[in-house]
């Protein structure tokens, strides 16, 4: 096989997640349901935090670039998932599929940060009640999250480059139902250690950084509680943090899981179990989180 035959790919083809024709349809039409209830969740979020003058606070503000990264890297792969349950071979072009990877490792990103950056928010609300206005103030937190978004943007950028600058052997199928990192790098017939060591400590930074953030934070948020006298300070404060907790727990941990786990136990089978639940069930969750836990406010928020 020659070498144009190696690199000069048109096109790849989505496994997608199952091959079983019995599961097709009820998979469809279940991952289609999660996929509208994150879009109209997420789309709702964003709307009444941007328009409502009452929700015009730091920790709406985030909570809106939460909703605006799930809605984000969902749809990055969730249509294109979904198609592949109705078509007989789900191609995607070369163009597509670089695209695709690089939005995802953008929107992800920037969601690791901005839950760091809630926890700062919710450790400031807490523990220095009387200073949140001047220390939260809009230029405290509008020029980080712009920051932010550059710099995720280059680092995707940088991954999508430097993976689609090397050569892919003549196997055109990914083992997966989007252009995952992973998959993509076993498809790669020169060599692939210094992307993967690029990815490795990139990623590796990134989430440290930002789970030693919110470690830091809810470290300082449990102690400030439990030097609280009053029972009702407390349970106010517990309930304050629990929906960015559970979020917290609930991406980082599926992120350990994916990124982190040992080669031995390493399947694509399992990282499709992980991805299915931080590109779609996670971004339905945590509109129905934040929700529940602020629906007086977003009650009041929305009376006329």
């Amino acid at each position: 096989m020659d070498k144009h035959n190696l690199t000069a790919l048109n096109e790849f083809i989505l496994l997608g997640i199952t091959d079983r024709p019995g599961l097709q349809v009820p998979l469809f039409r279940l991952f289609l349901i999660i996929y509208m209830i994150s879009v109209m969740g997420n789309l709702g979020i964003i709307i009444l935090t941007k328009m409502n003058s009452k929700l015009q606070t730091p920790m709406y503000f985030f909570l809106r670039h939460l909703a605006i990264t799930d809605l984000g890297y969902s749809t990055t792969v969730g249509p294109k998932m979904l198609v592949n349950f109705v078509v007989d071979e789900n191609t995607i072009s070369y163009s597509f599929c670089a695209t695709q990877l690089a939005f995802f490792i953008l929107f992800i990103n920037v969601e690791l940060f901005i839950l760091s950056a809630m926890s700062y928010d919710r450790y400031v609300a807490i523990c220095n009640p009387l200073l949140y206005i001047v220390t939260m103030s809009q230029r405290v937190y509008h020029v980080p999250v712009s920051i932010l978004y550059l710099y995720c943007a280059f680092f995707s950028l940088l991954i999508t480059i430097k993976i689609f600058n090397l050569s892919f052997c003549g196997y055109k199928v990914i083992r997966h139902f989007y252009c995952n990192p992973n998959a993509l790098l076993s498809l790669l017939c020169s060599n692939a250690h210094e992307i993967q060591l690029i990815i490795l400590i990139l990623v590796s930074i990134d989430v440290i950084a930002s789970l030693f953030i919110v470690l830091v934070s809810y470290l300082l948020v449990f102690v400030a509680i439990l030097r609280m006298n009053s029972a009702v300070g407390r349970h106010k404060a517990f309930s304050t943090c629990g929906s960015h907790l559970t979020a917290v727990i609930v991406f980082y941990g599926t992120l350990i899981f994916m990124y982190f786990q040992p080669k031995s136990s390493h399947s694509f089978d399992g990282d499709k179990v992980a991805c299915i639940f931080y590109t779609l069930v996670i971004p339905m969750l945590n509109p129905l989180i934040y929700s529940l836990r602020n629906k007086d406010d977003f009650t009041e928020a929305t009376r006329v």
